[in-house]
């Protein structure tokens, strides 16, 4: 089995070189509006930010930046299938424009946009960040009433391309393939993920013990730290050089590699309209789907061939990881007197479900570049 992920360097407000119902599931993490990172990006997309923020407007120039989203969603609305599902992760932001520090609610604005497209919106996540800092306000610390919340969480928001789901043939050999753990159900569709920095370490330390490399965090430091203001940004499976992981920011593997698991099947096109670094692309990779990302700098692109080349790698680790896990959880289940009780058709253990009878996992065992996309080779495990 092979997989195709392809990179296009522009404007993903105007994706031509797709056509009309070629994705199955979208994965990304805009740049979030108002976080200051971000303000040369938006002043040069929109004429409305620089002015705004100069003059003290935040709420014109929040709007203004999201206008500039706006136009990607639209064309989410156009190559997305019906009923495909899209996921965008998104922080919202506080600042301080002009005389007034505010919290600006990115998550509400997004939905808002998809809802008016025509989406369906559907539960979403709240991931919870960690952090390193004893400080847990904003404010006038110890004395009432001044002091402010301290933002420690962001949005998986999720949506549906119309109001139908998706339908296949009864029993498809590639949605029973792709089956994941009951115990990952209930671990991956609670709305709450307090768990992404901790799966993302092993699955780092786990890279680490394949090739002796270091392993590398979501910012550039200590794998037990996160800053994630969005865009793309680097994590498991390499580092771009300095000068771009300065104009990156924190985004786990974990979560894109979930939920592309979630919600896609083997076969499915994973499209990123913010490619960055290429995370998603690497999660779609390593979970053996196909790809597509758009991304404004070329430089971003080529860096994504030191990540495609440890693909293989990382998929060993992430797959010899979860079948471990299993395992592990089939002999608590054991020793609790209640074991799994149906055997899984390619593997020695046994599943809670008749739906997991017929997963297969895969890992890349071999990455070319070929023009414009990189093609993984997949193995069956």
């Amino acid at each position: 089995m092979e997989s195709q992920h392809r990179a296009v360097v522009g404007d993903a407000r105007g994706m031509s070189g797709l056509a009309d119902d070629a994705v199955e599931l979208v994965v990304t993490s805009p740049p979030y509006p108002m976080v200051e990172m971000w303000d040369d990006l938006f002043s040069d997309l929109a004429d409305g930010v620089a002015p705004a923020l100069r003059d003290g407007d935040g709420a014109a120039a929040f709007e203004a930046m999201h206008r500039v989203l706006d136009d990607v969603w639209a064309e989410l609305r156009r190559v997305l299938v019906p009923g495909g599902i899209a996921c965008v992760n998104v922080g919202d932001a506080t600042r301080t424009v002009g005389d007034s520090f505010r919290v600006y609610p990115n998550h509400a604005r997004v939905v808002d946009a998809f809802v008016d497209l025509g989406f369906e919106p559907l539960p979403d996540v709240l991931w919870r960040k960690p952090t390193n800092s004893a400080a847990k306000f904003m404010g006038s610390g110890m004395l009432p009433p001044n002091a402010y919340v301290t933002l420690e969480h962001e949005y998986v928001l999720v949506f549906r391309n119309g109001a139908g789901s998706r339908s296949f043939d009864p029993g498809a050999d590639r949605r029973y393939e792709s089956a994941y753990f009951w115990e990952e159900r209930n671990a991956w569709f609670t709305d709450v993920w307090t768990d992404v920095a901790g799966t993302d370490q092993r699955v780092a330390e786990a890279t680490k013990r394949f090739d002796g490399a270091p392993a590398v965090s979501s910012d550039g430091g200590d794998a037990d730290s996160t800053n994630a203001n969005g865009g793309d940004r680097t994590n498991a499976g390499e580092s771009p050089d300095d000068e771009l992981r300065d104009r990156t920011a924190a985004y786990p593997f974990d979560i894109p590699y979930r939920l592309v698991n979630m919600y896609s099947v083997y076969g499915d096109t994973v499209l990123d309209p913010f490619f960055g670094t290429g995370t998603t692309a690497l999660a779609a990779m390593v979970a053996g789907r196909d790809s597509v990302g758009y991304e404004l700098e070329e430089a971003f692109v080529e860096a994504f061939d030191a990540r495609a080349a440890r693909a293989p790698d990382l998929s060993r680790a992430v797959v010899a990881d979860r079948l471990d896990a299993h395992r592990e959880f089939v002999e608590e289940r054991r020793e609790q007197g209640s074991p799994p009780g149906y055997e899984a058709e390619h593997y020695d253990f046994p599943v809670v479900t008749k739906q997991e009878r017929r997963l297969r996992f895969r890992t890349v065992s071999d990455v070319r570049r070929e023009d414009d996309a990189w093609v993984a080779t997949h193995e069956t495990v």
